[in-house]
């Protein structure tokens, strides 16, 4: 396998010739996924059961094939399975969270998340076996340590995010996206460079049997509200 490497001089590969498939087979494949994604949930409460952790190694990779500004790929996922190290960002993570309720967030913002119940308890940051902490490289560093400049950082930060989530969802766990402010400790947490920037904390497990989502969360613009065909 080729080693990545900025800047390297355009070298066409043929593309690997897909199997075209018919209209009718594309509608149900396109449907078909539109029922597995559909039955997708925030979870906000999960049992520790283990989940083995080539599960989540392959949607790691499976995230690592989304697109990238330039193909630089800059976005790195930290992996907690420790429990101590769960129980710093929990603390961390509520601590910011207190703060935030308490009167650093805003009234508008605090009335816009009142219909989903949350508060600043998140013990699902302990509770559930894997916390993937994603981060965006603000710039990359060769092999010889020198810099290049990434592009579109969040856009393909936040692409290869979907891709991840999707592929949880399609192993058959749960998933729930965290993002305290500021989130800076997660790199003494999981020991990364300041060159990286913390971009969401998500976690990764089953849900507990009497897990429950608000009624809110149930409810999705209709396609006539999101998409408009010119």
């Amino acid at each position: 396998m080729s080693v990545f490497t900025p800047g390297a001089p355009y070298e066409p590969v043929a593309v690997t010739p897909r199997d075209r498939t018919s209209d009718s087979e594309m509608t149900a494949r396109a449907q078909e996924y539109l029922d597995e994604i559909s039955a997708r949930q925030t979870i906000r409460d999960y049992v520790s059961d283990p989940v083995p952790r080539s599960v989540i190694e392959t949607c790691i990779r499976a995230a690592g094939q989304a697109p990238s500004g330039a193909n630089h790929q800059p976005w790195h996922f930290a992996v907690i399975g420790d429990a101590e190290l769960k129980r710093q960002v929990r603390e961390a993570a509520e601590a910011e969270e207190r703060a935030f309720y308490n009167g650093k967030g805003s009234e508008e913002w605090l009335a816009a998340l009142s219909p989903l119940g949350t508060d600043p308890a998140k013990p699902f940051l302990e509770i559930a076996p894997w916390l993937i902490v994603v981060f965006a490289e603000r710039y990359g560093e060769d092999a010889k340590g020198q810099r290049y400049k990434n592009y579109y950082i969040s856009e393909s930060v936040g692409i290869a995010c979907g891709f991840l989530i999707s592929a949880l969802h399609h192993a058959g766990l749960s998933t729930l996206t965290h993002t305290p402010n500021p989130m800076r400790f997660l790199n003494d947490v999981c020991k990364r460079p300041d060159r990286e920037r913390p971009f969401l904390i998500l976690v990764a497990g089953h849900p507990a049997a009497d897990a429950a989502v608000p009624k809110k969360s149930l409810l999705k613009k209709p396609l006539d509200e999101i998409a408009s065909f010119l």
